[in-house]
């Protein structure tokens, strides 16, 4: 046994054909996507990490379940499997299923933010913030600085800032705060988790404002685990309680069953307060399906609650995060600079210190890349300028501090020598990065999420065109 790869915990019952595209296939795809790794087609993508969200493999068990799933429209009995492990492993008593979580932020902001509302959170998250936007609020990051710098290694880089939440509630009034909004992990710090103790101060601070914290809990087992690795005093927890602990200072949490839980579609919406609950059941009858099923099939409901199951044992969880930690290991070792310390679900590339020649106004993350899909035809995704998207005042372009290319891991998928493959492959682009020469540009821009479906070209091509 290697002793930093220790063997997967399952073995391989049915297999997927994957081929790898030609330089010059990789190259006409990637011209055809306008140089956007989120408009590339799967079957011209080799190695597959732009999300973890719905790709992973579910088990035996879970194909199982599917097959017993109720498909009643009203009071199925898979609701009430999916109820009732929430209940038991999440800790909420009020369940509203969802068909991802992104349906789950919809309904919330719906009914909590309006025009002049101020949301803290441990910085944002695309959709989280656009959906707080178009409901007419206002995002505040409240993560501590050092999530902001790759190199630090902060063992907890998605605790929250007590004095920056302090001194925004000071400002801007209790009242026009209609939650906190807090991930487990940090999604666009690499997976960054936040530590039990911080999560406490936090609870003690807004509980002293009459505010609620809502948890992205996606990733919330992810979270778990290193709190037991990293905390003192929970290394013999098991990853459960943990969870549990997590959720208990909490007034509620969207969940996009699609990672955790390793579905392939599904998502919910749990909180504490009876009267919030029925809002929003009244609502995803609006947006999304009767309050028993909510935009979910009923085999897609057992595939989550018995994915809810799996995500907490031991070897499963394990496996997952030294997965990622073998590949980021790897780059490391290599020079590559990464988001440290390394996350949950994604190995991060700093790409402003990779492609430092290409000035931010030229999105180094999306050139990043773009040239590891040429390479390998391995497929990232841009986490920096783009997907941080303009300021809805100004109208600017926003820069965050982190301009970062995600090599997302799906659970259960890869084995190691595809692991080996990507960290080749970046490796040999890291080493010849002097020859990209110039970053890139919008050829069309969407006015939301546009890193989805953004087109760019090369910014030195578009500077000839106009000479």
């Amino acid at each position: 046994m290697h002793p930093t790869y220790p063997p997967e915990p399952w073995r391989i019952k049915m297999v997927e054909p994957i081929r790898l595209p030609t330089p010059t296939e990789r190259r006409e795809a990637l011209l055809d996507a306008g140089y956007n790794t989120s408009l590339l087609r799967a079957a011209d993508v080799f190695i597959d990490l732009y999300t973890d969200s719905g790709t992973n493999a579910m088990s035996d068990r879970q194909w199982s379940d599917m097959m017993i799933g109720d498909e009643a429209y009203a009071g199925s009995r898979s609701f009430y499997r999916l109820e009732n492990t929430i209940q038991q492993y999440y800790g909420y008593p009020h369940v509203i299923p969802t068909h991802q979580g992104r349906g789950a932020e919809n309904i919330l902001s719906r009914i909590l933010v309006k025009p002049g509302s101020h949301i803290p959170g441990n910085m944002y998250f695309t959709t989280t913030r656009t959906h707080q936007e178009l409901n007419g609020g206002t995002f505040h990051d409240i993560i501590i600085d050092e999530a902001h710098d790759p190199a630090d290694e902060h063992p907890f880089k998605g605790n929250v800032d007590l004095a920056k939440l302090d001194r925004l509630i000071k400002d801007v009034g209790a009242e026009d705060i209609p939650y906190v909004s807090l991930a487990a992990t940090v999604n666009m710090a690499g997976g960054q988790p936040i530590s039990l103790a911080n999560l406490a101060e936090t609870r003690e601070l807004t509980a002293a404002h009459g505010i609620p914290i809502i948890l992205d809990a996606a990733r919330a087992v992810e979270n778990a685990w290193f709190i037991r690795q990293r905390e003192p005093g929970h290394a013999d927890h098991s990853i459960a309680r943990i969870l549990a602990e997590i959720c208990d200072l909490t007034d509620g949490a969207c969940m996009s069953a699609k990672k955790d839980s390793y579905a392939n579609i599904g998502g919910w919406l749990a909180v504490r307060d009876p009267d919030l609950a029925e809002r929003a059941r009244n609502l995803v009858v609006v947006y999304e399906g009767l309050h028993t099923y909510g935009g979910m099939a009923g085999r897609d409901m057992e595939a989550v609650a018995r994915g809810i199951e799996e995500s907490v044992e031991h070897d499963n969880i394990r496996a997952r995060v030294e997965q990622v930690a073998y590949l980021g290991d790897r780059l490391i070792a290599a020079g590559v600079p990464v988001m440290r310390p390394l996350g949950g679900h994604a190995v991060c590339l700093d790409a402003a210190a990779t492609l430092e020649h290409v000035p931010r106004t030229e999105f180094p993350a999306q050139t990043l890349a773009a040239a590891i899909y040429l390479d390998s035809a391995t497929r990232t995704a841009e986490r920096g300028a783009v997907s941080a998207g303009r300021d809805p005042v100004t109208g600017d372009h926003r820069y965050p501090k982190l301009e970062l290319v995600r090599l997302t891991i799906p659970r259960r998928v890869y084995t190691r020598s595809h692991i080996d493959f990507v960290a080749d492959s970046v490796i040999n682009v890291h080493n010849a990065r002097a020859t990209i020469a110039s970053g890139l540009t919008f050829t069309h821009e969407p006015s939301v999420l546009r890193f989805f479906q953004g087109r760019f070209t090369p910014a030195d091509r578009m500077v000839q065109s106009r000479t």
